[in-house]
């Protein structure tokens, strides 16, 4: 016998899950699938969305689905119930990766408005920054939104640190780009101009020809020697930005989904104080790289992003999937649960 559940809590998670959907991922894969199952949003990874060679063990999928639970958590909370969740739930299902139910109903604070309100706003940035600073009192408040998530952001100030960090990313972007394999699977995620496709990197999301910055982040290849790319001016994108790394202490499944929930928090209150973020997962796809990482830079933790933040000229465009795309209706009761006859 099928539970009834009241309209307007399938319309707070459909909501919900179109919210999750805005989640950052690598290159726009975009790999989760959502289900609405009675009054659970179920969190999925998508497989098929997954990166075989830049990616094989799912670490970065797992980070973007764990930014769109982030999401989904705060459209909850926004229209005014406490998100209860629960993280890889049941063994037997790998690729659920986490439930989420209305709880009891709460008056949204102040701060889950504010990063509601930047879910569909916050863009990635591909380029240099201009040259206003990030305010020493704003790092502070994104170091403190990891933290609450039970994951590190920590700022990169010795220039050292830095230099070897963008030396890093430039080694393991020469790498891959010799390998064809690699190349071509980047290039799966690359939209053409005028593309009708809802996932990916379009071709205007990056500048034709990047202003250079010092020191230099290599960027994605996506145009692949097309020309492909954005005609924004670049003269003034010049600054590298102020680098930052998110770490875990652990590195397992949780704590990619945590590290993405983590990222996501830190991502949307910066968006809402004008500030962006450019990502480098190059070094941290490469594990010999990503190990050196750890233990020269991290004191031990596991890197799980590095990244550039800054004031960006322009804004880069997007695409998401439409939500019928990605969200399941409810299949109804699974055998054997409660309520299944």
């Amino acid at each position: 016998m099928k539970t009834h559940i009241a309209p307007e809590i399938t319309g707070v998670l459909h909501a919900a899950a179109e919210a999750a959907a805005w989640a950052p991922s690598v290159h726009n894969t975009q790999p989760w699938a959502f289900a609405v199952s009675g009054d659970e949003l179920c969190v999925r990874a998508d497989p098929d969305r997954k990166l075989r060679l830049g990616d094989e063990t799912g670490r970065e999928m797992l980070i973007g689905c764990g930014a769109a639970l982030l999401n989904a958590r705060i459209a909850l909370r926004a229209a005014g119930y406490e998100p209860l969740v629960r993280v890889l739930p049941d063994p037997d299902r790998p690729s659920l990766l986490a439930t989420v139910r209305p709880g009891p109903q709460v008056a949204a604070d102040e701060h889950t408005a504010l990063l509601r309100a930047e879910i569909e706003r916050r863009r990635t940035h591909r380029a240099g920054f201009s040259d206003v600073p990030v305010s020493d009192e704003l790092l502070e408040e994104l170091v403190a939104q990891p933290a609450a998530e039970g994951a590190t952001l920590t700022v990169v100030r010795s220039p050292a640190a830095v230099r070897v960090l963008a030396a890093l990313t430039a080694a393991a972007q020469e790498i891959q780009s010799q390998d064809r394999r690699f190349s071509l699977e980047v290039m799966r995620w690359a939209r053409p101009p005028a593309s009708p496709r809802a996932d990916g990197v379009p071709a205007d999301a990056y500048p034709r020809e990047a202003a250079t910055t010092e020191p230099h982040f290599a960027q994605r290849d996506y145009a692949d020697g097309h020309g492909w790319g954005g005609d924004a001016d670049q003269r003034m994108a010049t600054s590298t930005g102020t680098v930052a790394v998110l770490t875990t202490p652990d590195d397992t499944r949780q704590a990619w989904i945590c590290a993405g929930q983590a990222l996501q928090r830190m991502l949307l209150h910066a968006s809402a104080y004008g500030v962006s973020a450019a990502f480098h997962t190059q070094a941290l796809e490469m594990p010999l790289l990503r190990e050196v990482l750890r233990q020269e830079l991290c004191s031990g933790e596991h890197p799980q992003m590095i990244m550039r933040l800054g004031v960006a000229l322009d804004e880069a465009p997007t695409a998401r999937r439409p939500l019928a795309e990605t969200l399941e209706e409810d299949p109804g009761p699974r055998p054997g649960a409660p309520g299944a006859g």
